[in-house]
């Protein structure tokens, strides 16, 4: 008759324990990693926007024309599709960006430092994104849309 030594089948069911638990730390740390780099890449494609928002007012206001540039944007983020949205309120602009395909406001957001009317929502399922830059009258308007 066979005997099981009861310690042993503790300290492997012990093992299979604590390498459950590391593989599943390991697992979450992993997916942390993935969605802080995610998150700090539409932190970038916000800066982008901005960026090239002040490149066109500028080359708008000395030629006094309205200016429009295709923007270099990704598909998607990771494997997932994003928004980005373009406003304004009385005191600044700024661009916002999240993930899907429906805008929710309150994401993080990026300033742009000089004071003009924008507006405009892209899905990066929506083909290419446009920026415009309309002077009228004095009064200078940024629109984001899809080509």
């Amino acid at each position: 008759m066979v005997s099981i030594i009861p310690s042993y089948v503790y300290s492997l069911f012990a093992a299979l324990v604590v390498g459950t638990i590391l593989v599943s730390a390991c697992s979450l740390s992993m997916v942390n990693i993935r969605n802080e780099a995610e998150n700090q890449q539409l932190t970038n494609i916000n800066k982008y926007i901005a960026t090239q928002s002040i490149t066109l007012l500028n080359q708008a206001l000395e030629n006094n024309q309205n200016t429009s540039q295709i923007l270099d944007l990704p598909t998607q983020v990771g494997n997932q599709e994003y928004w980005v949205f373009m406003l304004n309120d009385s005191s600044a602009a700024w661009v916002e960006s999240g993930f899907g395909t429906t805008a929710i406001l309150s994401q993080p957001q990026t300033a742009i430092p000089i004071g003009v009317a924008a507006s405009g929502l892209y899905v990066s399922s929506w083909g290419r994104p446009i920026l415009n830059c309309i002077c009228q009258n004095q009064t200078v308007t940024l629109t984001l849309t899809s080509g």
